[in-house]
């Protein structure tokens, strides 16, 4: 894997992991870090090796929003000719279990960007919030529609119209988070819940993925055709012969991602 400017990344067994790495700027989100983090997102769904993918931030914040240092003199023409949105679009399009591990502040962009992740653990103590509106703005990378599929359009509303912050645990009290843990644990945790996913069959892994964010924006009636047609498919694979035979045998699977 190449070296980056903005991020650090590892990989420890079948897990990789994916670290913001602007500790002074509290990883302010700056259009080079993003378009760093899709290609290395991408890079490790790619990677045989990795069956899941964490990402987390260095220093004391997760991320403190946008570099809004970078926006400051843009116009309407000028972001619709940059089209910087279109990296975010692509988190949408990571295959791979993708588990956020943040703490500090996950304000803005950085709020946006936790918002792309599959599971979200939370230290004890972060905060989360969108405070465009106090600086005349609004998200634009997926802050309003990810919040409101999870949290519900009234307190949606509420948050991005005052720009309050967010305790973790009103965060998990309206689905935005999966869990909170004591802050000295949190990468402990996340990867002790990454290395519990790795050994399921990644295809179903990827598929359990595809039918749920179906559901997200389909009828019942459509998300379950589509659901069925997922649940074929994986009788195609050597991972479910050997999960039906391992429990026939009454042995541990080896699951192979084929």
């Amino acid at each position: 894997m190449k070296s980056f400017d903005f991020i650090e990344t590892s990989i420890e067994g079948s897990v990789a992991v994916i670290e913001l790495n602007r500790p002074r700027q509290l990883n302010s989100l700056n259009r080079k870090l993003v378009s760093e983090l899709v290609e290395a997102m991408e890079h490790f769904d790619r990677n045989d090796q990795v069956r899941i993918i964490v990402l987390t931030g260095k220093g004391r914040a997760f991320s403190a929003g946008a570099d809004i240092d970078e926006m400051t003199d843009d116009d309407p023409i000028s972001l619709e000719l940059l089209n910087q949105f279109a990296d975010w679009d692509r988190f949408a399009l990571i295959k791979k279990p993708l588990i956020g591990a943040v703490k500090g502040f996950v304000f803005g962009g950085g709020f946006e960007l936790a918002l792309c992740c599959d599971i979200l653990i939370a230290a004890s103590g972060t905060e989360f919030s969108f405070p465009e509106v106090g600086l005349g703005v609004m998200p634009g990378a997926g802050g309003t529609q990810r919040l409101t599929k999870l949290a519900g359009r009234t307190k949606a509303l509420e948050w991005l119209w005052t720009g309050e912050r967010v305790s973790a645990e009103d965060a998990l009290r309206y689905g935005v988070i999966n869990k909170i843990v004591a802050s000295e644990l949190l990468m402990e945790e996340a990867l002790k819940f990454a290395n519990r996913l790795a050994k399921q069959p990644p295809l179903s892994l990827r598929l359990i993925k595809d039918s749920v964010n179906k559901a997200v924006d389909s009828s019942l009636s459509e998300g379950m055709q589509y659901e069925r047609k997922n649940f074929y498919l994986l009788f195609a694979t050597q991972d479910q012969k050997e999960g039906m035979n391992a429990f026939i045998e009454k042995r541990k699977p080896d699951y192979r991602g084929k």
